[in-house]
């Protein structure tokens, strides 16, 4: 019989020469309840207490009313100020987010001067739209060497910070001086056209087996689809990747190795991100997305049969003689490897299967292939979810895998943490998949590895309490990073267009409460287990108030590092360096390459800020309040001293 594999196992076939150790110590790390009545959510975690209460409060209704990155809360439920909670709190921590002394101490007066003239020119539509046009036509008008010297004087001196390793460290250095960390991010991205995206997309997500027989039966969703073959129609915020060959994805794993030194030689516990689609062939990440998914919806299948439909996902629990009965009637596999599967080390003697252990199922083959196994609910059988892969398919795979590890162990050499980005909705689950594989494996000392959680996703909460609830009974470092989400404009358009569930959450405001919910959950996770750790990647000053408050409440200090803030380079400084002033960890995405070469990247800067300036004066008005204050007091020539 053959269940779902993860990438544990992958990974060590992927590299054999792995210390076996450390492979048996990851296999054997599973830890399970022996109450036969407890559900998930009371089983005893090696870092502190059944979670017990602690997770219907995560649960409760959120008290504030959180904003989207760059726009100001909805002026109905304003949030409190000061950040520090009343009570007796000890140790509490305040950040005066007006003070612009303090927050633009780090700024001479012509970066100022810049900050307004750009953002001022983020709000003219006419510029933002045709920003491409304009800066290839300013290149023909003033030439190559003008035409750098002016965007370095503008979009690229205020969003990017130089153009290799060497030329970014003394802003690095001097943010630093100001308490601001770096998460670095080497942003070239290929100028395509829309048709030469389509093209390279589909060649890359078609296997052969289905070039040769196009019909196959494969969920639509996890398909791709010619028309949203350009992945990035109607995303701001985040790089794209297309795939051309298996050199240019090794070429790809260097860039991130060498940003991964560079961290790790300019800072301390610095942080490198890396995106999966990158590093190998992206028709992967979508078959097994797909396989994950009806794994799962099997799994739901199965608890709706035992009267398990409505609950959580670490709510719901299967009766194993139950689910043996289940299993044997739909004729998934013989009795006695039913039996063995589901008995003994592989579950402990609970009684019950959770999510948790349905997913930790590994049959241990020698192909990567034979995971893209997935039950037929029609039949009740196992079936490939393609009939044939060729070797090279098989080899690609590897590879992927391989680059992945690669780079999680340049991180632990380095000393850097590594930081997965989300993607869209057909590729993250697997991509989540793979960063948890990673975490179980590098984060046992330390949260290395960190994965990115997009919160207007209906789905958010679930993945974020089920890969807390792993870390807690394996006893690893839980990391995560939460955004709210920069492709909610695409999904939406191609679940109406292709015809499946909308994935994201119905409103804005269901988007905020979400943020919210799963920010307190893993506070709180901190609170009882020490071993969490999270970044607040946000612009919203209301969001990060809302944090510090928490951390105020919990009687947890900034300097103890389970709790980190991101902004992005040359955006609200203002948050950055008065909390990084104020001792909490706080780091910039810090962009860098030739200039050239991060063109599309400054276009999304632009259009990004086009809707952050109309939708909120603050940041201008800011840096307004500060240059006079400076011409005022006689500081023309202010310049700063770190």
């Amino acid at each position: 019989m053959s269940y779902a594999k993860l990438p544990a196992a992958l990974l060590a076939r992927a590299h054999p020469n792995m210390d076996p150790v450390r492979r048996i110590r990851l296999l054997s790390a599973r830890l399970r309840s022996t109450a036969s009545t407890s559900t998930s959510t009371t089983r005893p975690g090696p870092g502190g207490p059944p979670p017990g209460d602690r997770y219907a409060a995560a649960g409760k209704p959120a008290q504030v009313e959180l904003a989207r990155d760059g726009e100001s809360a909805p002026p109905a439920v304003p949030v409190p100020g000061p950040v520090p909670v009343p009570g007796p709190v000890a140790c509490a921590v305040e950040v005066d987010f007006d003070n612009t002394r303090e927050a633009y101490r780090s700024k001479g007066n012509v970066e100022l001067l810049r900050s307004l003239l750009v953002f001022k020119l983020c709000t003219l539509d006419v510029l933002v739209d045709r920003n491409k046009e304009l800066m290839a036509l300013s290149r023909k008008v003033f030439g190559q060497r003008l035409f750098e010297k002016l965007m370095k004087m503008t979009f690229y001196g205020q969003f990017v910070a130089g153009e290799d390793h060497e030329s970014i460290k003394p802003l690095i250095r001097k943010n630093q001086a100001f308490g601001v960390g770096a998460v670095l991010d080497y942003s070239v991205e290929e100028d395509l056209t829309q048709e030469e995206a389509e093209k390279k997309e589909m060649d890359a997500c078609v296997s052969e087996a289905e070039k040769e027989s196009p019909d196959i039966d494969r969920e639509k969703k996890y398909k791709a689809h010619r028309q949203f073959g350009d992945r990035r129609g109607g995303v701001i915020s985040a790089r794209t990747y297309f795939y051309a060959d298996e050199s240019k994805c090794d070429n790809q794993m260097e860039t991130f190795i060498n940003c991964i030194r560079a961290s790790g030689g300019s800072s301390v516990d610095g942080f490198s991100a890396i995106k999966m689609t990158a590093l190998g062939r992206p028709q992967f990440l979508l078959q097994f997305s797909e396989v994950l998914v009806k794994w799962r919806q099997f799994f739901n299948v199965l608890a709706a049969q035992q009267g398990k439909s409505g609950m959580t996902a670490l709510e719901q629990t299967l009766e194993l003689d139950q689910l043996k009965e289940s299993l044997t009637k739909l004729g998934v596999g013989a009795k006695n490897d039913i039996d063995n599967l589901l008995t003994g080390e592989n579950l402990g003697s609970s009684g019950t299967i959770d999510l948790l252990d349905w997913n930790s199922l590994i049959d241990d083959t020698t192909e990567i292939t034979n995971l893209l196994m997935v039950p037929n609910l029609q039949t009740g059988k196992l079936e490939p979810l393609l009939k044939k892969f060729t070797a090279e398919e098989e080899r690609q795979m590897k590879r992927m895998l391989q680059r992945v590890d690669v780079l999680a162990k340049h991180a632990m050499e380095n000393g850097v943490r590594l930081m997965v980005d989300a993607e869209q909705t057909y590729f993250q689950p697997a991509i989540s998949r793979l960063t948890v594989e990673m975490q179980r494996i590098f984060n046992r000392e330390k949260p290395t590895i960190f994965n990115t959680y997009q919160c207007y996703l209906q789905e958010a909460y679930d993945n974020v309490t089920m890969d807390v609830e792993l870390s807690r009974r394996e006893g690893w470092h839980f990391g995560a990073k939460l955004v709210r989400g920069a492709y909610m404009y695409q999904e939406r358009e191609r679940a109406r267009e292709i015809g499946y569930d909308d994935p994201i959450n119905p409103d804005y405001e269901a988007t905020n409460l979400m943020y919210h919910k799963c920010l307190e959950f893993v506070l709180e996770e901190i609170e009882h287990n020490r071993k969490a750790n999270v970044m607040v990647a946000s612009h919203n000053e209301d969001t990060v108030k809302f944090t510090i408050r928490k951390m105020n409440e919990m009687g947890l200090p900034p300097t103890e590092n389970k709790v980190y803030f991101g902004q992005l380079l040359g955006m609200c400084d203002q948050i950055s360096f008065p909390l990084g002033q104020a001792g909490f960890p706080v780091y910039k995405y810090v962009p860098y390459g030739p200039v050239n070469e991060v063109i599309p990247y400054l276009s999304r800067r632009a259009q990004e800020n086009r809707g952050m300036m109309k939708g909120s004066q603050r940041e201008r008005s800011l840096l307004w309040k500060e240059l006079r204050r400076r011409v005022l007091g006689g500081q023309i020539l202010y310049r700063p001293v770190w």
